[in-house]
């Protein structure tokens, strides 16, 4: 009989889950780092967090599920090394994430950043002018200063950084407002019905230069870390926003600060920070063009369910033998 070994332990219901779709697995809910120090000797799969001290325990490791689809923080150049496939949680929030990216980009196009700062001064100004306002007299014949400041998005370009599942989804909602898109991307090649080439990573200033948003959804690894510093921003359009739903090392905040201080780009939003809290003190937090959230891009109540479904899944997987879902290049970070 295979054994999986679950640490930390999880509750009895998803317990019971995993049970029920693997009846002839031996399922080992490890309380504590002693009984997983015990049991890891004999197990053949392990769900949790793996730590150097129980991979050197391992006698029979064939298998590792990560409880997260990102990996900076879960490998180690012994579990690199392993022999076991790693499988992590790719694909439970592409849609939540790209919902997001969406309302950051309307948020722009629209000023809503401004006007929400603005209402709570009871402050009625609209960008570009009161005065530029069209009278019932004339009606809108001319592109006034305030047409000029609200972005019409299907005028609008965007360049995806990492079209993966995430990327991908970030691809679907912005074609239905009818933006033209790119991307780049080390692996991936095309978004079926959407975009016929994503471009090799070394096409990125091309990206940079053509995007009115260029949106990050790129994962942490050796290749993207300070992947965007000063040279990447000065490459992009002066009217064009950063987005970063990826991971927070990617983008250099000095630099970035920096390049807003220049005006060298429009704005940008910000949901992953190399330090997070972000400082208090940081230059981000007081600029009017800046949209920052607290890593909450893939809040949603759908996702406990999803990732259950994942484990279930390839928890049977495993007891029948079978390949898992959602394997990944342990070298590659992804």
């Amino acid at each position: 009989m295979r054994r999986l070994l679950i640490h930390p332990a999880i509750d009895g219901d998803r317990l019971s889950q995993l049970q029920n779709a693997a009846p002839e697995l031996e399922i080992i809910n490890a309380a504590s780092n002693e009984e997983a120090l015990s049991a890891v000797a004999d197990a053949d799969g392990f769900f949790g967090k793996m730590t150097p001290q129980l991979l050197e325990q391992a006698g029979q490791l064939a298998w590792v599920q990560s409880p997260t689809a990102s990996l900076e923080h879960y490998l180690f150049p012994e579990l690199i090394e392993h022999p076991c496939l790693l499988s992590n949680m790719r694909g439970l929030f592409s849609d939540v994430i790209a919902d997001h990216v969406m309302g950051y980009v309307l948020c722009f196009a629209r000023n809503l950043h401004i006007y929400l700062r603005r209402q709570m001064q009871s402050n009625w100004e609209p960008v570009g002018g009161e005065s530029a306002r069209s009278g019932f007299e004339t009606g809108p014949g001319t592109v006034s200063s305030m047409d000029e400041s609200h972005l019409h998005p299907a005028d609008c370009s965007m360049g995806v950084v990492g079209v993966g599942n995430i990327g991908a989804e970030v691809c679907r909602r912005a074609a239905a407002f009818g933006m033209e898109l790119c991307g780049v991307d080390p692996v991936a090649r095309t978004v079926p019905g959407l975009l016929g080439e994503i471009w090799p990573v070394d096409r990125l200033p091309e990206l940079l230069a053509r995007s009115d948003f260029v949106v990050i959804a790129a994962p942490h690894t050796p290749q993207t870390e300070k992947l965007f510093r000063y040279e990447q921003f000065s490459r992009m359009k002066p009217t064009a926003y950063l987005i970063n739903i990826g991971r927070g090392v990617i983008v250099d905040l000095a630099d970035l600060n920096r390049a807003l201080d220049e005006g060298r780009i429009a704005g940008a939003a910000l949901d992953v920070f190399e330090v997070e809290p972000l400082p208090a003190d940081d230059p981000l937090w007081q600029r009017e063009n800046v949209i920052i959230t607290p890593h909450v891009a893939a809040a949603s109540p759908r996702i406990a369910e999803r990732h259950l479904n994942t484990l279930v899944e390839n928890v049977g997987r495993f007891a029948r033998g079978e390949t898992p879902i959602n394997l990944v290049d342990k070298r590659r970070w992804f």
